[in-house]
């Protein structure tokens, strides 16, 4: 007798039991799999039942499980659906059946409200490269472009006076394999390619042999350069070639590019930090100066003009006392400039000459910076540049005679140096910026004590006839 607590009879019990749960089945196809292999039992029939009992408990079971990831996966695929058609974004989609459970599971859910997170800022400072190159910036192959890269931001942090900001690397499979690009603020300002694989024979002006390789021009200056096979290093060498591998290729092009354009590095954020470390040792003079002489804003514009002259923030107290000193009497930047280079004049002049005793000159001819005198005198009343006020051929001729000037210093193996009259060098310094980024504009009174000029020549001396 078997007893039963349901209304259900005898044969729907024992079918329940027996093919509900694989448990079962397969229990019986072990059973009979093992009398099957004693020697002397009815091989075939024993084996053969505990086939078909294995394949009904494994049927089971696999039927019992699909069931199970069917229901499960049901609403994921519902919201999968409804989350692509309700973030097509303007795109068209087919209309879906309904569903046979429930009409309002298969509504599209609305796309998510637009939010301040989906604004990526821009980086300040990224390098962006090749798939090739990648094996360069990842720590676990060994790459030492990060190393470089970290060295290359202390050092001019140190001789700049304000912290670099970090450089985002990332892979643009846009790129060549081999090519790498700089970007200030998104916008690409230098771009070259690098073979990780060789290194870079660069002519320095002077070698004694040529090399066998890929002729190229080094990206961070121009130079003429070779790249060249690990085995042709020491030849190179020995000819004269500097030889680089690719990482401080890269990290030499990052300086430069980063030197020329500090100034644009520097912000409000990097103006308070230089404000707070100048304030642990000299805080009376920062309470003085910001905001009671000067605003932020206007101490910014201060130091990025400077930077802009490749002339360092680090002498932060200096810099300090001297626009206090004149802040309170005029606010113009150009002014205020000019006294904080006056205060840094040795710091300009080292910078230019070094130790020499001598500075090397270019001065105007007097009627020629006389006649820019009232041009900057009558700017000056309306409250505009001067350099608008200048004839565009007498400017014209005034730049190719500054660019001959150059020319001739840097052949002498002698330091571009214009001197004028104080109220002349911003004109100057904006007249000269784009042809001449590397001419020095010194004004009369940032000459030190301790030095001489020598005037090497006279700009302008036909200009005005």
């Amino acid at each position: 007798m078997t007893r039963v607590n349901s209304s259900e009879d005898m044969n729907s019990q024992v079918m329940v039991q027996m093919f509900n749960s694989p448990r079962a089945l397969g229990v019986t196809a072990a059973i009979l799999f093992i009398m099957g292999i004693i020697p002397g039992m009815p091989h075939v029939a024993f084996l053969g039942f505990a086939a078909l009992c294995g394949f009904l408990a494994y049927y089971i079971y696999f039927r019992q499980n699909v069931a199970e990831v069917v229901e499960e996966a049901k609403p994921k695929l519902r919201t999968i659906t409804s989350s692509s058609m309700g973030g097509a974004g303007g795109g068209s989609f087919a209309p879906q059946p309904p569903a046979l459970e429930n009409k309002s599971a298969d509504r599209t859910q609305e796309p998510a409200e637009v939010s301040w997170e989906d604004v990526t800022p821009v980086d300040i400072l990224g390098l962006e490269v090749g798939y090739r190159l990648i094996p360069l910036v990842d720590r676990n192959q060994r790459g030492e472009l990060l190393g470089r890269i970290k060295g290359v931001r202390k050092k001019l942090s140190q001789d700049i006076g304000f912290l670099i900001p970090p450089v985002h690397i990332r892979d643009n499979l846009d790129l060549l394999p081999s090519a790498y690009r700089v970007t200030l603020m998104g916008v690409a300002l230098g771009e070259g390619e690098v073979f990780p694989d060789k290194f870079l024979a660069i002519n320095p002006g002077q070698v004694f042999g040529s090399l066998q390789g890929a002729k190229t021009k080094d990206p961070a200056f121009g130079l003429d350069a070779v790249w060249i096979d690990e085995s042709q290093k020491d030849q190179a060498q020995t000819l004269g070639y500097t030889v680089v591998d690719a990482s401080t290729v890269v990290a030499t092009h990052l300086n430069q590019i980063v030197q020329q354009h500090t100034h644009e590095l520097l912000g409000h954020e990097e103006v308070q930090k230089w404000l707070d470390l100048l304030g642990e040792k000299s805080p009376k003079l920062v309470e003085e100066l910001v905001p009671n002489t000067i605003t932020i804003n206007t101490l910014l514009k201060v130091l990025q003009s400077l930077l802009r002259e490749q002339v360092p923030i680090r002498d932060m107290r200096t810099i300090a006392e001297a626009l206090a000193a004149h802040g309170d009497k005029n606010q113009d930047m150009g002014t205020l400039t000019g006294h904080a280079r006056v205060a840094l004049a040795r710091q300009i002049v080292q910078n230019i000459v070094g130790a020499d005793p001598n500075i090397p000159v270019a001065t105007l001819d007097p009627s020629l910076e006389q006649l820019l005198l009232q041009s900057v005198q009558q700017a000056q009343k309306i409250g505009a540049d001067a350099t608008s006020f200048i004839e565009p051929r007498l400017a014209e001729k005034l730049n190719n005679a500054l660019i001959d000037v150059a020319r001739r210093q840097e052949a002498a193996g002698k330091p571009v140096v214009l001197l004028v009259a104080a109220p002349l060098r911003m004109t100057m310094v904006r007249l000269a910026r784009f042809n001449l980024p590397d001419m020095h504009v010194l004004s009369y009174n940032e000459i030190p004590d301790n030095k001489q000029i020598t005037i090497e020549a006279t700009v302008g001396a036909d200009l005005t006839k």
